[in-house]
């Protein structure tokens, strides 16, 4: 089942932090897409996935300075 969470507009920290609280509820083979817009989280939601076992189906610019990405509770 996928998830999404919007953490558009939000600075960094804070798209990280909703997603870790967002993860945390959901069952294992969940999907959590998250879209966000900081810089800062292309590094840190990848980097939080690989260090927690969660695979990444998809990463992807969706605009000027917008992504999204899916990752999956394992």
């Amino acid at each position: 089942m996928k998830h999404t969470l919007d953490t558009v507009t939000q600075v960094c920290p804070f798209p990280l932090v909703e997603a870790k609280q967002a993860m945390a509820g959901l069952a294992l083979g969940d999907e959590l897409v998250i879209d966000f817009d900081c810089t800062q989280a292309t590094d840190a939601l990848p980097r939080w996935a690989a260090e927690n076992g969660y695979p990444v189906t998809h990463f992807d610019r969706v605009g000027d300075a917008a992504w999204t990405i899916t990752v999956q509770k394992a």
